[in-house]
C-alpha cells in the first residue's frame, strides 16, 4: 500500500514541479524575447524550441535522478525502466503548459500579447496552487502565495534581462 501511494505522490511531484517550472521559465524566457524586441517569429521559434528541449531535459534529469534514488533505496541495481513513468509526468506536464504562454504570441496583437501571457501563466500557477493544495490538505492560502511568488520570480527575471539587452 505504501508503495502505491508513493508511486502517486511520485507522479504528483512531477506533474506539480513540471508545470510550475514551465510556466515561470517559459513565460520568462518568452518575456524576455518580447522585451528585448525580437520579432514575433523569432519569439515563436525560440519559445517552441526552449518548451521541446527543456521538457525533454526536465524528463532526463527526473528519470536519473528518480533511478539513483530507487536504487539507493532498494540497495541494489535496479532496471531504469521503472523510473520512466514520473519522467514521462515531466515531461508532459512540462510540455503541456508550456504552451500556456506562447499561444498568446500566436493569437494576440503585439501591444497586448506580452501581457495576456503573463496572465495566462499566473492564472494556471494560482489554479496549480490550489488544485495542489486540495489534493494534499494543504493551506491554500500559504500554498498559493509560495507558488505564485516563487513561478512569478523568472517571470520578472525575464522582463528584467530582456530589456537589459534589448535589441530594439
Amino acid at each position: 500500500m505504501r508503495r502505491i501511494l508513493d508511486r502517486k505522490l511520485g507522479m504528483l511531484r512531477n506533474a506539480i514541479f513540471g508545470v510550475q517550472d514551465s510556466l515561470g521559465s517559459t513565460c520568462g524566457f518568452l518575456s524576455g524575447v518580447a522585451v528585448s524586441g525580437a520579432e514575433k517569429r523569432y519569439i515563436l521559434v525560440s519559445g517552441v524550441v526552449l518548451i521541446f528541449v527543456e521538457a525533454f531535459s526536465m524528463a532526463v534529469g527526473t528519470l536519473i535522478s528518480e533511478h539513483s534514488i530507487e536504487e539507493f533505496n532498494e540497495k541494489k541495481s535496479l532496471n531504469i525502466f521503472r523510473s520512466i513513468r514520473n519522467s514521462g509526468v515531466m515531461f508532459f506536464s512540462y510540455f503541456v503548459a508550456g504552451f500556456i504562454p506562447l499561444v498568446p504570441y500566436l493569437i494576440f496583437d503585439e501591444r497586448i500579447r506580452l501581457y495576456i501571457s503573463i496572465v495566462f501563466s499566473v492564472l494556471v500557477l494560482v489554479l496549480l496552487a490550489i488544485v495542489n493544495s486540495k489534493l494534499l490538505g494543504l493551506k491554500v492560502v500559504h500554498h498559493l502565495i509560495e507558488i505564485v511568488v516563487v513561478g512569478s520570480i523568472a517571470i520578472v527575471a525575464g522582463v528584467i534581462i530582456g530589456g537589459l539587452v534589448s535589441v530594439g
